[in-house]
């Protein structure tokens, strides 16, 4: 005969065909109001918990912190579920992922690869080799100084101070493009009678356009640019120095704009650039002739009078210069007195300060006033002033930006000119204007060579005018992506 043993104050009712256990009405066939607990439990048909803990291998009432093991003992997990009631605090003592540990603030992991810290795991300290994200994903962050320490090839990273997503291209730090660059080239002529501006497509051919105008007639300017301004800083109005810095908006046509002064007042300094910095180095200081060493800066994207950033190894007059997106090129030019050419190929980092870097390695000849344009990879020096009559050069020079080295000879330009500039884009670079031998005819060439290969450099078109010393930017050379 069946026993039925019911707890004082427990109620049990059977009505209808319907257990219910602490309920005057079941609605099930077993209906337990409460928690219904059992050692061994078997379903059968089909059936829906609302609640679950499970699974521990023996009856073990959590009712404080407490560990839970891996095996066979009392506290031990079938599966490694970590089961959490309310008010409850556990532990993890060692969860099996495979054969690695997993432990946070915890000294109790005894077999670890990856991940085992009590501090904060900085990004780039930890690997996951696959990542499925349905909803929303938030890179690592934070400021310029907290980027990831040691960061690997395509690690992203969203940057506070420039607002915007940064990735690591295996040598520094590049802003993911957020904008639609044209491709346009701007040449200010710089001749005598004209302060015109015109502009080129670079991934074309063809004859120049007007796009307006420098706010002061000067040459000899350094010039540089981002992705959406073009400036001009300095230059050389008879009988002194510029200290002007003027602006345009490259997408669009119109006058320079005036954005601030240059210090000291200079001509023929040199100008490279990242996405955000301009960087305006050596020159010299016209009347007497004086080469300078100064280095300086502006914020692009601001107005205002340039910061000193360092000085070059060298006081150094008419360089060809060029970017990557973490370093600035400045190659060849002039010493006191002006006929002393030099090779000396250095660099400096964009987004810190600091002086001029001698990398002790050289192009393939002395020159001055030589032309510089890149890509991100390769830089390009082509022609200039060298020291053997006639004195110009038609030698078009290349280095690798990241690991630098001796210049390469990388083919001819159509014609030995001193004086001309460079634009570019991530496959051409494209040079214009100058002269032949020294206060020889202005030209008005435009000529182009494809960086990733080698070649003799071919015609691209006609500027408007002839223009000795023309000065250039572009908003697709290979600073761009930088800071």
């Amino acid at each position: 005969m069946a026993n039925i043993r019911i707890g004082l104050g427990s109620e049990f009712n059977l009505k209808n065909s319907n257990l219910g256990i602490n309920t005057a009405t079941p609605q099930q066939r077993l209906d337990v109001a409460g928690v219904a607990k059992a050692k061994d439990l078997k379903v059968t048909g089909v059936s829906s918990l609302t609640a679950y803990e499970g699974f521990l291998r023996s009856d073990n009432q959590i009712d404080e912190s407490i560990n839970l093991e891996f095996g066979n003992g009392i506290n031990a997990s079938l599966s490694g579920e970590i089961i959490v009631g309310t008010g409850v605090t556990v532990t993890i003592g060692l969860v099996g992922v495979g054969t690695t540990g997993v432990g946070i603030g915890t000294s109790t992991i005894l077999k670890t690869v990856d991940l085992d810290t009590t501090d904060v795991n900085i990004a780039g300290g930890s690997q996951i080799e696959c990542l499925k994200v349905y909803n929303t994903f938030t890179p690592p962050n934070g400021g310029t100084n907290e980027r990831p320490y040691a960061p690997k090839p395509g690690e992203l990273y969203y940057n506070f101070d420039f607002k915007t997503i940064e990735f690591y291209d295996g040598y520094g730090w590049r802003q993911v493009d957020n904008t639609t660059r044209s491709g346009r080239g701007l040449f200010n002529l710089a001749t005598p009678d004209t302060a015109q501006i015109d502009f080129i497509n670079i991934s074309s051919q063809g004859n120049a356009q007007d796009f307006g105008n420098i706010s002061l007639t000067r040459h000899h300017t350094a010039s540089f640019a981002s992705e959406i301004r073009g400036l001009w800083a300095g230059g050389y109005i008879s009988p002194a120095a510029s200290d002007r810095i003027d602006y345009v908006t490259i997408a669009s046509e119109g006058n320079a704009i005036d954005f601030g002064n240059l210090a000291p007042a200079r001509y023929g300094a040199t100008g490279c650039s990242s996405s955000t910095r301009g960087i305006m180095a050596g020159g010299n200081a016209a009347s007497p002739y004086a080469a300078r060493n100064e280095i300086d800066y502006v914020e692009i994207a601001t107005l205002g009078d340039a910061v000193d950033f360092g000085t070059l190894s060298i006081a150094t007059d008419r360089m060809g210069g060029c970017s990557s997106p973490t370093r600035g090129i400045f190659a060849g030019g002039s010493t006191q007195p002006v006929s002393s050419y030099v090779s000396k190929i250095e660099y400096i980092i964009i987004a810190s300060k600091g002086n001029g870097v001698d990398t002790g390695y050289d192009l393939t000849e002395r020159r001055q006033s030589l032309s510089g344009a890149s890509n991100s990879v390769r830089g390009i020096f082509r022609a200039g002033q060298n020291e053997t009559a006639p004195n110009n050069s038609n030698t078009i020079d290349y280095i690798t930006l990241a690991s630098l080295g001796n210049a390469i000879d990388f083919g001819d330009a159509t014609i030995a000119v001193d004086g001309g500039k460079g634009v570019a884009n991530s496959t051409r670079a494209v040079f214009a204007g100058g002269e032949t031998n020294p206060a020889g005819p202005a030209q008005n060439i435009i000529e182009f060579v494809t960086i990733a290969s080698t070649g003799n450099a071919q015609d691209f078109g006609d500027l408007t005018r002839i223009s000795r010393f023309p000065n250039a930017c572009s908003d697709s050379h290979g600073g761009l992506g930088g800071f």
